[in-house]
């Protein structure tokens, strides 16, 4: 009874969904508040009901009800249960429902608010987020239920359809049938069950979900004719939110690809990455340019396209996963939703695009751009580098498939392609980073930018000189690490240059200057920690891309392999199985030596899941600062033999990666935190001195 319910509740929010935007649509034709009221009230109960049949589902899984064909596919009963409550994003029909929750949550967030102000927009806001919720709970009610089950003839013959699966349904089909139950489930993708893998989807998702909002408010905008920057400043912190989930999201995808897919990096340019990847580019670009709208009214029609493309990006990024048209370690298996994603993706784009270009006269600059140095125009060369990054991945992503479609014959397109590419770009990002802050508004020269620039240009010219005689010759590199010491010296300088002028206006010590100062310009500073982060990164990107060193050899125990400055001596390899988990876990013990110093044990394993007979390859690692020894266990003969083929990784400076990522996490929600209500102080200070007046 609890697949009926849930399914029968899946099946009334998609239609409350429906009758939510056709009262919200003819409210606004008729000029009746009370219809889009009731729009209003429609929307709110979507996510209640969402959550029902979501908590149905949870329970479904919790309980090993193998009869369902989702639960079957994404559990089992050695899985511990959190893992099993994970299950709901760990399938294809289970993602959708959660794409779903989380959409309603969102749109009933949105509706909740003060609308006074702004009250032409709640109709068209309803429109647009009941346009797209009905999509997903169609694609979940018609193709892809996560309540159907399985069922048995009175003979205990599990009924087969047309392609060979078992008949699949919610309710009885006609006929003398019952469920039939398996006896267990063939549990999660060993890959998926990762602690990363617990966070990185629904950061994921909430990234993806969290950039509707603003698209919304932006359709809306154009459908009403308001040309000024209002939505924006509804859905700035909307869309600083989506920035952070999404980009949490893919350093969290980083890390798990890192520790188990045994890649020795953390990123293979790999189809389903670069989908997730796609609408970050846009979505980055889209916070930078509309500061310049806030700022200076430029920029107006990089703003409508930047935001119609995230949202376009964001439903074509679940597309690719979750049609079966591409192959990837990410990618869901196929599916027949593939038509109705790109039916919704191009008559949404086609809908969004002619409507910028009915509204696109409206949009006009209120000033324009006349110096090519200043703030405002290097932003829009921002947004042309983002831009040109998207178009790499895009034709990356899209080429194999064009070729197969129109040739027969699918190319393949590696890392090189988007490395080769991508790189000059990227170098210009940096570039931005460190001469953009200290570019002034309206106007700018040469001259004014070289007065403000040329010291941090000096330095990071000196430790370029340094890095050139102590540690590398290669010019890829020491470019990389010159734009990055730009960067890095360039804004630590304005963190000192503002903390600097408070500590001589307001007589306060260096760190109390700059904490007032951030605090009061969390948007501007929180950026600035994201730009140093971003630098971070970029050495550990430049190590690992540029300095990587690999070997791979079969040794028996007592024999070592050796790379770079690391020696690795094989001990010893046990084998046992933990019969609750029901997992075998087959695990070496190698001694690790640099220059001849001891440094400690390994212990790269493979641990195979009896419940979907698949592996997971767990390597060994010794971080530090400097670099990362990466060891996997690939191979092993038998315990009398004593063998074992290790593959052995040298990463130089990876972990700076994870630093800069910790440090780009703090700076995002340090950027995105709420200021208090300046209206709120006098208030407070009151209530201190009372405090103090009742204490003394």
């Amino acid at each position: 009874m609890v697949a009926e319910f849930g399914f029968s509740i899946l099946a009334v929010s998609f239609f409350v969904a429906i009758y939510s935007g056709i009262a919200a649509a003819f409210g606004v034709k008729k000029q009746s508040s009370a219809l889009i009221e009731s729009a209003r009230r429609a929307q709110l109960l979507t996510f209640p009901l969402i959550s029902l049949a979501a908590a149905s589902l949870i329970y479904l899984l919790v309980k090993n009800h193998f009869e369902v064909s989702f639960v079957y596919q994404v559990t089992s009963k050695s899985m511990p249960t959190y893992l099993k409550v994970t299950a709901w994003w760990g399938g294809q029909a289970g993602s959708l429902v959660f794409w779903s929750w989380l959409l309603a949550a969102f749109t009933s967030a949105v509706t909740l608010r003060k609308w006074n102000r702004d009250i032409e927009f709640l109709p068209w806001i309803i429109v647009i987020s009941a346009i797209t919720l009905t999509f997903f709970l169609g694609l979940v009610v018609f193709f892809e239920n996560p309540f159907t089950r399985f069922w048995q003839d009175a003979s205990g013959q599990i009924l087969m359809g047309m392609n060979g699966d078992p008949i699949k349904s919610v309710f009885m089909p006609s006929g003398a049938l019952a469920p039939f139950i398996p006896a267990d489930g063939r549990g999660l993708n060993p890959l998926l069950r990762h602690p990363g893998m617990v966070i990185h989807p629904p950061m994921l998702y909430l990234g993806f979900v969290s950039f509707v909002i603003p698209y919304a408010f932006a359709m809306a905008a154009l459908i009403t004719g308001r040309a000024d920057d209002r939505w924006i400043r509804l859905t700035r912190r909307w869309a600083l939110w989506a920035w952070l989930f999404l980009s949490l999201g893919l350093v969290f995808g980083g890390r798990w690809a890192y520790d188990v897919l045994g890649w020795g990096g953390y990123w293979g340019w790999d189809p389903v990455e670069i989908a997730a990847f796609m609408p970050w580019l846009t979505g980055t670009a889209f916070l930078h340019s509309v500061m310049i709208q806030e700022k200076r009214g430029l920029l107006k029609h990089w703003n409508m396209l930047l935001i119609i493309l995230t949202y376009e990006l964001v439903i074509f990024g679940t597309f690719l996963t979750r049609s079966g048209v591409l192959s990837s370690v990410h990618a869901f298996a196929n599916s027949p939703i593939g038509p109705m994603f790109m039916g919704f993706v191009s008559l949404s784009l086609i809908a969004s695009v002619a409507l910028l270009i009915k509204r696109w006269p409206e949009l006009k600059s209120e000033v324009e751009m006349k110096s090519m140095l200043s703030r405002e125009a290097l932003f829009l060369l921002n947004n042309l580098l983002f831009i040109g990054i998207l178009v790499v991945c895009f034709w990356g992503v899209i080429s194999p498939l064009a070729s197969e479609l129109f040739t027969g014959t699918k190319i393949t397109v590696g890392p090189p392609y988007y490395e080769r590419a991508t790189g000059p770009l990227f170098a210009g990002l940096l570039f931005l980073m460190a001469v953009a802050p200290l570019s002034a508004w309206g106007h700018s020269t040469v001259q004014t930018l070289g007065r403000a620039l040329w010291k941090t240009f000096a330095a990071a010219a000196v430790i370029t000189l340094i890095l050139f005689f102590a540690y590398t010759h290669n010019g890829y590199a020491l470019l990389g690490f010159f734009l990055v010491a730009f960067v890095l010296l360039t804004t630590l300088q304005e963190f000192w240059r503002g903390a600097s002028a408070r500590m001589s206006a307001q007589k306060e010590n260096f760190f109390v200057a700059l904490s007032r100062l951030a605090k009061r310009n969390r948007r501007r500073y929180g950026g600035y920690i994201v730009h140093i982060s971003m630098a971070l990164m970029a050495i550990g990107i430049l190590g690992i891309e540029i300095f990587q060193m690999e070997t791979q050899g079969t040794v028996a125990a007592g024999q070592s392999l050796e790379l770079g400055e690391y020696r690795v001596e094989y001990r010893e390899l046990a084998s046992w199985d933990d019969i609750g988990a029901g997992v075998n876990y087959t695990r070496s013990v190698v001694d690790i030596y640099e220059n001849g110093i001891y440094l400690g044990k390994l212990y790269p394993r493979i641990d195979y899941y009896y419940d979907s007979q698949q592996n997971m390859t767990i390597p060994g690692q010794h971080a530090t600062l400097r670099d990362d020894l990466y060891i996997l266990l690939v191979d092993w003969q038998p315990v009398s033999a004593q063998g074992a083929t290790f593959k052995i990784y040298v990463n130089p400076l990876v972990n700076w990666l994870w630093i800069g990522s910790l440090l780009f996490i703090f700076g995002l929600v340090f950027a995105a935190w709420p200021d208090r209500d300046p209206a709120e102080a006098p208030v407070r200070r009151k209530v201190r001195a009372e405090n103090k007046q009742a204490i003394g």
